[in-house]
């Protein structure tokens, strides 16, 4: 039903009848499976497209049999001994793979991970770059005290090394800009200005050189925030993938805009 409204609301945007679509039909539908966004209130837009792409992708899966591979118990780095794809996976889906280091024995071991959104922190609270951002995300962390892995080798809990890359690069990146965060028992909105680039992204830094052979990306929609944690408002811009002209969707006012006001402050999602 989700899948199905979905399809009704893009050939509504794409057969070019109005001057403005509401999504209130497929709001409708999705807030049955999801009643949290069908309140009145403010919700997250991060959480909101999880859930859209969680649900697309459960409609529209083709389950495909793998007999000669290994069952996995853990569903994060694989979905057992079936591989599920769908336009979302193969659109949206890249892998992560974390090389963890005992820092005792040294013995290394590689854990995949899928994703969809890549969540990323702001190191700054004045003005910083999309580059450092990515580069807070993929530098090199360490697991002590709770955190601590269970080293096979050594039979023990120990302390770990820890660093991400991409081991495969999805068509269309999704970053979620980490504008909220706690301080003490006390949640606030960063209002970082975070200069990102509308094309030649460039993510061979953070990439498995043997599985990643074009990692260059450009810009192609953002989701603004503006306001605070329980009171805002939510715009997006989109680049037309015909025209490649940008326009600003502010609920039902439309409006085409030049490149140089695509980068904004209230930047809370960037799709590449």
């Amino acid at each position: 039903e989700s899948a199905t409204a979905f399809g009704y609301l893009m050939s509504d945007m794409w057969l070019g009848e109005f001057d403005c679509v509401s999504p209130e039909v497929f709001h409708s539908v999705l807030g049955k499976r999801y009643p949290t966004f069908s309140k009145r209130t403010q919700q997250d837009a991060q959480e909101f497209l999880i859930c859209l792409l969680n649900e697309l992708h459960e409609a529209l899966k083709k389950v495909r049999a793998q007999p000669n591979r290994r069952c996995i118990t853990d569903a994060k780095a694989s979905r057992g001994s079936v591989s599920e794809t769908s336009i979302i996976t193969q659109l949206f889906e890249g892998q992560l793979s974390y090389n963890i280091t005992c820092l005792e024995c040294r013995t290394t071991t590689d854990r995949p991970e899928s994703f969809t959104v890549l969540s990323l922190p702001i190191p700054s609270r004045s003005r910083c770059s999309l580059q450092d951002c990515l580069k807070c995300f993929f530098q090199q962390d360490t697991l002590t005290c709770n955190n601590q892995i269970h080293c096979s080798w050594c039979g023990t809990k120990q302390d770990a090394a820890v660093k991400a890359t991409i081991s495969k690069a999805p068509q269309i990146i999704i970053f979620h800009l980490k504008r909220f965060e706690w301080q003490g028992k006390q949640e606030r909105k960063l209002s970082t200005d975070i200069c990102y680039p509308l094309s030649s992204l460039d993510l061979s830094p953070y990439t498995s050189p043997l599985f990643c052979q074009d990692a260059e990306y450009s810009l192609c929609a953002v989701v603004n925030h503006s306001g605070f944690l329980d009171d805002g408002h939510y715009t997006a811009f989109c680049k037309h993938s015909v025209t490649k002209n940008w326009y600003s969707f502010d609920d039902a006012q439309i409006t085409k805009i030049p490149n140089s006001s695509v980068q904004t402050d209230t930047a809370y999602l960037l799709f590449y």
